[in-house]
């Protein structure tokens, strides 16, 4: 079995290394996204003249990929917008979150002849998240799964870029659990999507189904900067409100407790709507490192910290 599939993954490789060194020339009635952050196509417009293997290329930093009645393949190019503060020490990652029901395919990632499986129909029925550092690997490779009955089968996932460190998987259950660096600190203050002073009132343990993580009730005294309002005003109240309330989810192997009257100051990525917990130092310890760095003249960027 296990020779069988080296087998099949080396025909892969090497129909797509004859497709990329061909020009990647394709038929008109290739499927192409209008709007250079989503796809949408279907495997019953492939003709018989037509190449089995469709070219997309996808510009943004998130958006989706449907495909209907998966025939062939599909050539997936990442090519997100870029962010000139990071660097390779920040990497930027790209995270798929399949469709709940998404099958009929096997996602690949391509790299320098090689095919690696990211996501197998196994994996996207059970909802499982993968992330992959943009850097190494730029192209996916979607192979539909031969089926014998003709029963309606779509592959669908959502995308979006992150930052995070080369070698990790943040924000996701398989991240490491680390404490930050005071560099790590000082740059998650400036890159993140959300940084709020708070302290943790409830850990909401997850669903069987998602046993990996749970998620903190945080109560926020100042919200710093966020990303699509996963903090919202406490008790309903205004924008002008003192406090502000929202979940932050988190690996539940992390192990992290509530500390009566103790302050945080979270940070972390929202992905697909969800915070995502990344540096979370004490307040206190917090203020220590920023106003050193500000005085050693290191200090990436500025927060009000009065």
């Amino acid at each position: 079995m296990k020779a069988r599939m080296r087998m099949r993954r080396a025909l892969c490789s090497f129909a797509l290394a004859l497709l990329l060194l061909a020009g990647c020339v394709w038929s008109g009635a290739a499927q192409v996204s209008t709007d250079q952050c989503s796809w949408r196509g279907s495997g019953l417009t492939h003709q018989s003249h037509v190449r089995d293997v469709e070219q997309v290329y996808l510009r943004c930093s998130e958006g989706s990929l449907e495909w209907l009645y998966p025939t062939g393949a599909v050539i997936v190019n990442l090519r997100p917008n870029t962010d000139p503060l990071l660097t390779p020490k920040h990497a930027q990652m790209v995270c798929l979150r399949p469709r709940p029901g998404s099958s009929g395919a096997s996602v690949y990632l391509w790299r320098d002849g090689e095919l690696t499986l990211l996501l197998s129909e196994e994996d996207q029925a059970a909802g499982r998240q993968r992330c992959f550092t943009l850097q190494q690997q730029r192209a996916l490779f979607i192979e539909a799964t031969a089926h014998t009955d003709i029963s309606k089968r779509v592959t669908a996932f959502q995308y979006q870029l992150i930052n995070g460190e080369t070698g990790d998987q943040p924000y996701s259950p398989t991240a490491p659990c680390r404490p930050c660096t005071d560099e790590q600190i000082l740059m998650a203050v400036c890159t993140s999507d959300f940084v709020v002073r708070g302290s943790i009132q409830v850990i909401e343990q997850a669903d069987d189904d998602e046993e990996d993580q749970a998620s903190l009730v945080v109560l926020s005294s100042r919200v710093y900067r966020q990303k699509k309002r996963v903090f919202v005003p406490a008790g309903g109240g205004t924008r002008a409100s003192s406090r502000w309330t929202g979940h932050v989810k988190v690996p539940r192997k992390c192990g992290l407790r509530i500390e009566q009257g103790v302050e945080f100051l979270f940070t972390g990525s929202v992905m697909f709507g969800e915070a995502w917990l990344g540096c979370a130092p004490r307040y206190k310890d917090f203020l220590q490192v920023y106003h050193s760095a500000m005085e050693a003249g290191s200090n990436p960027c500025h927060i009000d910290t009065d």
